[in-house]
C-alpha cells in the first residue's frame, strides 16, 4: 500500500465529506432530498471531468477517489428514496430516483462533451 496515495484519497475524502455537510445544511428540503440530488450532479460532473482529462494520478486520487467518494452519498440516496416510499409518497421516490439517475448521467455527458471540446 502506497502511503501517499492513502493520505491523498484521505485528505479529499475530509474536503468532500465536509462540503457535502455544508451542501446539506445549506439546502435543507422536508418534503423531497434536494441536497443529496444536487451533490450526486455535482459529483458526477466532476468526477467526469477528471476522470476525461486523465490527470496525474495523484490528482485523480485525491479529487475523483477522495472528494467526489465522500462528497456524494448512494447510502443516503438509497435510504432517502425507500424513505419516501415507505411513507406513502411513492411520486417523491419515483423523482427522487429518477431525477438522480437522469441527472448525474446527463452531468457525466456534459462533462464528456466540455473536455471534448477543450482537449
Amino acid at each position: 500500500m502506497n502511503f501517499e496515495n492513502t493520505l491523498l484519497v484521505g485528505a479529499g475524502g475530509a474536503v468532500g465529506a465536509l462540503a457535502r455537510y455544508s451542501v446539506g445544511e445549506i439546502i435543507q428540503r422536508e418534503r423531497f432530498p434536494l441536497s443529496i440530488l444536487v451533490v450526486n450532479i455535482l459529483g458526477s460532473f466532476i468526477a467526469g471531468l477528471l476522470l476525461f482529462v486523465s490527470p496525474r494520478d495523484s490528482i485523480l486520487l485525491f479529487v475523483s477517489v477522495g472528494f467526489c467518494g465522500a462528497f456524494t452519498t448512494f447510502s443516503s440516496f438509497s435510504f432517502q428514496t425507500v424513505y419516501l416510499w415507505s411513507n406513502d409518497n411513492k411520486q417523491g421516490a419515483i423523482i427522487h430516483a429518477g431525477s438522480n439517475l437522469i441527472l448525474c448521467l446527463i452531468a457525466l455527458a456534459l462533462a464528456w462533451l466540455i473536455v471534448g471540446v477543450l482537449v
